[in-house]
């Protein structure tokens, strides 16, 4: 199924730096590979690199460029005693990149403003030198690596973060959970009128919508509530969701078995998917009804088949939530 995202602004800044860039445009229908491991080796490169400071903020970092290398680097500056994390998770990072060239800092999510990445283990959704830098390591972990163009931006570069196209990037990341990939609250009572859903092994959802008139407004029950964080306005929340047109009864986007986890600002959805984040605990799985003036209005959405008169139904599983630092 081709993606239908929901997003109608911009994401997280750091999603954008790291999803747009990806090996490829159009990321792969089905998850990675769960359970592998295929990560970066060290190299007298990343050994080059000193890395100091705490765990979870912004590090000091030295090395002399131009660092120039073939294939991606990877060193362990401390190694965490949590579990490791693999292909197909999603673990949440903090990282600092630097031009391998200059040595400057061009990005860091540790800066003010910043938020934690949660990052796909997936190098066809981002950049296979920032994948293979952070897999197969504990959580708790902090790492250093060296990327060179061909893993990173290829003959472009990236102007925005003053890279250019034979500038390798030295990245400092700190590997701080991995994010389940379904929500894990507890069974809530069902509510009358409202569409049912039955879950597969895996969690994904299968939405029954009731031969019924939609409601005229929007409509929101949770069917599992979480005890984790609450999602605030403006945070970066990662889910599992599902989309159906409740007039055809037909999915029309969703997230399982299509790549998995998304990363969405609440402020950067239709309003009736951003409703049905914010409040909420991560945890938590939420079905929400959407009248057409709270999801894509008169106009629609035509290359996902919503007319603009359609409600949308979603389920949501909010597995994690990132407020800007």
């Amino acid at each position: 199924m081709r993606r239908i995202p929901v997003v109608v602004t911009a994401v997280a800044a750091a999603t954008l730096l790291l999803a747009g860039c990806s090996a490829s445009s159009d990321p792969s229908p089905t998850d990675a590979a769960s359970g592998e491991c295929t990560s970066a080796s060290s190299g007298s490169a990343s050994d080059s690199v000193t890395v100091t400071g705490d765990f979870g903020a912004l590090p000091t970092t030295a090395f002399t460029g131009p660092l120039s290398v073939d294939s991606t680097q990877r060193t362990v500056v401390t190694e965490g005693d949590g579990a490791e994390v693999v292909n197909g998770q999603v673990a949440t990072i903090d990282f600092t990149i630097y031009n391998g060239t200059s040595g400057a800092q061009v990005f860091s999510t540790l800066d003010e403003g910043g938020t934690q990445l949660q990052l796909t283990l997936d190098d066809t959704q981002y950049i296979p030198g920032i994948v293979n830098a952070v897999s197969c390591v504990p959580i708790g972990s902090r790492v250093v690596a060296v990327i060179p163009p061909a893993d990173a931006f290829g003959d472009t570069g990236n102007t925005s973060l003053g890279i250019a196209a034979t500038d390798s990037m030295v990245m400092v990341a700190d590997v701080e959970a991995v994010v389940p990939t379904r929500a894990d609250g507890e069974d809530q009572p069902a509510q009358d009128g409202f569409p049912t859903v039955a879950l597969d092994d895996t969690g994904a959802p299968t939405v029954t919508i009731p031969d019924t008139d939609p409601p005229a407004e929007l409509k929101m029950e949770t069917l599992k509530k979480g005890d984790g964080a609450v999602v605030q306005d403006g945070d970066s929340v990662t889910v599992q969701y599902q989309g159906v047109i409740w007039g055809s009864k037909t999915v029309f986007d969703q997230s399982w078995g299509n790549g998995g986890p998304r990363t969405f600002q609440t402020t950067g959805v239709v309003a009736g998917f951003s409703a049905a984040m914010v409040g909420q605990t991560v945890g938590s799985q939420v079905l929400v009804i959407i009248p057409p003036d709270q999801g894509y209005g008169s106009a629609g959405n035509d290359s996902a088949g919503i007319s603009g008169t359609d409600t949308l139904v979603f389920v949501v599983d909010i597995l994690a939530t990132a407020s800007a630092s």
